[in-house]
C-alpha cells in the first residue's frame, strides 16, 4: 500500500530540484519510477548522470535498504543488486525526508525481455539469478519478494539485475514483503521464514510465469495445481524434475538447484538435431535431394568460369595502366 502522508509531502514534477542537507548534492527530478509502502523512487539526473533516487519518511527502513544494497556490494561476482552512491537528508517546509541514490540500472524487465526473445532464455536467466543468490544467501540474507516486477535484464551482456530490494530480509526472521504467487506460504507450501529455500520457491514460480504470463489464483491443493500446471506445458519438461524440488522445499541450497540446472542446460546443448534415417526418407524427398546437388555442382562450374573471366579483366586493366605510365 501507498504511503499517503509521504505522497502528500513528496509530489516531485520534472524539473523539481533536490539538494542534500549533508553533502549539498543536488538532484534534478525527471520522472516517477515506482512507488510502494515505504517510499517513492524517481529518475534524476546530478552530475550529467542518470541515478535512482528513493525518498521515504522512514528513516530506518531505508537505514535498512542502505545496508541490504552495501551486502550486496560485497557479494563477490555478483551484479544483483544496483549501487548504492549517497544518503542524505532533504529540508522541506513540511519536515526532513530522507532519500539515498543508486545506480540507475538500464534494460527490459524480465517478462518484457522473455517476450521478445522466447522461453528458452528463462533458463539461462536463472541460472545468473542462482549464481547471485548462492553468495547473497552466504551474506545471510534472503531476497524476500523475488518476482519478475524486480529483475531487470540489461542489454548487451543480457545480465539480469535487481531493482527493488525492499524485501530483502536476514535469514532467521519473518519476510517483510512478498506477493502472493511468488509466496509458498500463499500455495500452502512452507513458512514465511527467511531461508534459502523461500527464494528457491520463488525461482521456480519465475519459471512458470514465464510460460504462463497470466498469473492463476490457488484453488484447492496448491502443490498438485502447480504440478499440472508445469506438465501442460511441454516445454518444461526439461525442466519438470528441478522445478517439482523447488516447490516441494526439497533444495537445502541454492547451489544445489544451480548445480542441476547447470546439469540441464548442458545436457540439452549436447542433444544432436533429430535426424530422418535415409531408408525412412520418400522418394520425393531423394529427388530433392539429388537435384540439390546438381545445383550446386552447376553452380560451382558456373561461379569458376566468372572468377577466370574476373580475374582476366582486372589482369587486362592492369596492362592498360602500366602502359599509361609509360606515354
Amino acid at each position: 500500500m501507498m504511503n499517503n502522508t509521504l505522497r502528500n509531502q513528496c509530489n516531485l514534477l520534472p524539473g523539481s530540484k533536490i539538494t542534500g542537507k549533508w553533502n549539498k548534492n543536488t538532484y534534478t527530478i525527471i520522472k516517477e519510477l515506482g512507488q510502494g509502502a515505504n517510499g517513492i523512487v524517481y529518475l534524476a539526473e546530478s552530475n550529467n548522470k542518470h541515478v535512482a533516487l528513493k525518498i521515504s519518511d522512514n528513516g530506518v527502513s531505508i537505514i535498512s535498504e542502505m545496508n541490504i544494497l552495501k551486502a550486496f556490494s560485497k557479494v563477490q561476482g555478483s551484479a544483483l543488486g544496483p549501487s548504492l552512491l549517497e544518503a542524505d537528508d532533504w529540508v522541506k517546509n513540511k519536515g526532513i525526508l530522507s532519500f539515498y541514490a543508486m545506480e540507475y540500472i538500464i534494460g527490459d524487465g524480465f517478462l518484457e525481455f522473455i517476450h521478445r526473445k522466447g522461453p528458452s532464455w528463462t533458463g539461462v536467466l536463472m541460472l545468473q539469478l542462482l549464481t547471485s543468490l548462492v553468495s547473497l544467501h552466504k551474506q545471510g540474507w534472503v531476497f524476500g519478494d523475488l518476482k519478475p516486477e524486480n529483475l531487470i535484464v540489461t542489454m548487451p551482456s543480457c545480465t539480469i539485475r535487481c531493482i527493488d530490494v525492499g524485501g530483502t530480509t536476514l535469514i532467521g526472521r519473518s519476510i517483510k514483503e512478498f506477493t502472493e504467487f511468488f509466496d509458498r506460504g500463499y500455495w500452502g507450501l512452507g513458512s514465511r521464514s527467511a531461508e534459502p529455500s523461500y527464494d528457491l520457491f520463488a525461482v521456480a514460480m519465475i519459471f512458470i510465469n514465464a510460460y504462463y504470463p497470466v498469473r492463476v489464483s490457488k484453488n484447492g491443493d496448491g502443490y498438485k495445481q502447480l504440478v499440472e500446471m508445469i506438465k501442460q506445458k511441454k516445454e518444461l519438461a526439461l525442466y519438470r524434475t528441478l522445478l517439482q524440488k523447488a516447490l516441494s522445499g526439497t533444495y537445502n541450497s541454492a547451489e544445489e538447484m544451480r548445480s542441476d540446472l547447470v546439469e540441464i542446460l548442458q545436457n540439452q546443448k549436447k542433444q544432436p538435431a533429430p535426424r530422418t534415417p535415409s531408408s525412412q526418407k520418400s522418394p520425393v524427398t531423394r529427388t530433392r535431394k539429388h537435384t540439390k546437388k546438381r545445383g550446386r555442382v552447376q553452380r560451382r562450374r558456373g561461379g569458376l568460369i566468372e572468377t577466370m573471366l574476373l580475374v582476366s579483366i582486372v589482369c587486362f586493366l592492369y596492362v592498360l595502366y602500366i602502359y599509361g605510365q609509360f606515354l
